[in-house]
């Protein structure tokens, strides 16, 4: 069943809202935020790569906020342990049983914050659970509920004690993005907001809500025409010469899914070129590996991606059936 009209203009209104709402508190950061929101509601991750101040903090917990959603902080460090993340279980010498202590993994919206300071052992401890939503300790397959999101979040100024994230890990996030300073007229606003004490973010809509606009995105037209553009972009980071590993069949997936979002949250119950090129930089950027001596010479993971948008001829008509 393809989506209507009538609902798309509905999920375009309720997006607006909470976009609009979680503006309150990251001034002058629409774009950033209807990216982060339409991949939780593609059910995807976020990675953000920024430097320290930019707000990234404040934007978890306002979406959280925002949706009547629990959130949960994981401040990673070189000793943090893969329990400490996913709870443990612990033995009730007074009733002679098992207690599962669940972790902070288990909440809506989870920051994880610095997650390149954390060893490769502890980073994969989110592997299982941003692929299925489920944590397995002791045996004990356990769901965190839905919806579930992690952001990420990794300076990209300091790199004393961090551990590059793995190319299987980084292939989990449905995109990577980064805040960035705001400009003069949001920095202002900003400073004149400091008298008035921390902003209170009012909730919009409920976890249900966000849930149905999930199941809404995933009825979104997608012509065969847009497909096949989306698939020789994905072969053409296989192929590009600066390019020492391509982006994968989950890239692929991950940038349909969250074009699907992105057309329903623009009133539109199909998805089209235009969507794809908007979402390619951000989807696909931080899954490909650059060659080395290419990266030497100044060649970016985004200036790639950005170029086979460009060489990569987008479909004339690819709209409704």
């Amino acid at each position: 069943m393809t989506t209507t009209q009538e609902q798309a203009q509905w999920f375009a209104d309720a997006f607006g809202q909470i976009a609009e709402n979680m503006e309150q508190s990251i001034l002058g950061k629409r774009h950033v935020i209807e990216l982060v929101l339409a991949t939780a509601v593609s059910q995807g991750h976020v990675l953000l790569e920024d430097v320290p101040g930019t707000g990234k903090t404040a934007l978890a917990r306002t979406l959280a906020q925002t949706i009547k959603g629990t959130s949960s902080r994981i401040q990673f460090t070189p000793d943090l342990l893969p329990g400490d993340i996913t709870g443990i279980t612990v033995f009730d010498q007074k009733r002679g049983e098992f207690d599962f202590h669940a972790g902070p993994i288990f909440a809506n919206v989870v920051l994880a914050d610095e997650i390149n300071r954390a060893s490769p052992k502890t980073q994969s401890a989110l592997l299982e659970v941003m692929e299925e939503g489920n944590v397995t300790v002791d045996g004990v397959t356990r769901p965190v509920g839905q919806p579930f999101l992690v952001i990420a979040t990794q300076n990209p100024v300091e790199q004393a004690g961090t551990y590059r994230l793995p190319e299987a890990q980084l292939d989990r996030f449905m995109i990577k993005t980064s805040i960035g300073y705001p400009d003069d007229a949001a920095m202002q606003r900003i400073l004149a907001g400091l008298s008035g004490g921390r902003r209170i973010v009012p909730e919009i809509v409920d976890l249900a809500t966000l849930t149905t606009m999930a199941d809404l995105s995933r009825t979104a037209y997608v012509n065969p025409l847009v497909s096949d553009y989306i698939t020789r972009i994905v072969n053409a980071t296989r192929l590009a010469t600066e390019v020492r590993l391509g982006a994968s069949v989950r890239a692929a997936m991950s940038l349909a899914r969250l074009a699907m979002t992105w057309a329903v949250s623009r009133g539109r119950t199909y998805v089209i070129p235009e969507d794809i090129v908007q979402l390619a930089v951000p989807a696909l950027a931080h899954r490909i590996v650059i060659d080395p001596e290419a990266e030497f010479d100044g060649v970016t993971a985004a200036g790639v991606i950005g170029q086979i948008v460009l060489d990569v001829p987008a479909p004339k008509e690819a709209g409704t059936t």
